[in-house]
């Protein structure tokens, strides 16, 4: 059968020999992809709070996505050794921001999927809310060099500010911890 010609354009180059049957009977291109080693990620961060006179704002970071593209994100990172995801949402927060912070609620778990070069990774990821208990925002300390600056974002702003739609949503929750509860953080 011959490779057809889309309008306009030039023949499609399609070695026929390479499709293989789906049980839909279309072909594919190439050989079935291999399945990819499933690997568990658990990491913990969340929101710090500090109360100023001109209200509420939370410690976020900026990074640079795979493609080069600033992102704002929520402090977080993996656990270490025996760390429990609360020991590892303090640390966290303070290496990326700078700001050391007291658990006072868990917001809630972010659970998504994503593919690496070699792998699927099934990564977990618990949320809290934390009080500022002091330090000078920065990204200077975080030691995988992956926040490239820390900022004080007001509350309100969050959900607008944040670059992830699961993080927009947890900011969102924080909004309605805080105003049921307003000196969970004062």
């Amino acid at each position: 059968m011959p490779v057809p010609v889309p309008p306009g354009g030039h023949p499609l180059k399609v070695d026929p020999a390479r499709l293989s049957a789906r049980p839909d009977g279309h072909g594919t291109v190439g050989p079935p992809a291999p399945s990819l080693p499933v690997v568990e990620e658990t990491s913990a961060g969340g929101l710090v709070i500090d109360t100023t006179d001109e209200g509420m704002r939370a410690a976020v970071i900026v990074r640079r996505n795979r493609a080069g593209r600033l992102e704002w994100c929520l402090p977080k990172g993996h656990l270490e050794g025996e760390e429990t995801p609360a020991e590892a949402a303090v640390r966290e927060i303070r290496e990326e921001t700078g700001i050391r912070g007291t658990i006072r609620a868990e917001l809630g778990i972010i659970d998504y999927w994503f593919s690496g070069e070699d792998r699927r990774v099934h990564k977990v990821v618990h949320h809290f809310l934390l009080r500022s208990e002091g330090g000078v925002i920065s990204a200077d300390g975080d030691p995988d060099r992956e926040a490239e600056d820390a900022l004080w974002v007001a509350v309100s702003e969050l959900p607008r500010r944040l670059s992830y739609p699961n993080e927009q949503r947890l900011a969102v929750t924080a909004q309605q911890v805080l105003a049921r509860n307003p000196g969970i953080v004062g």
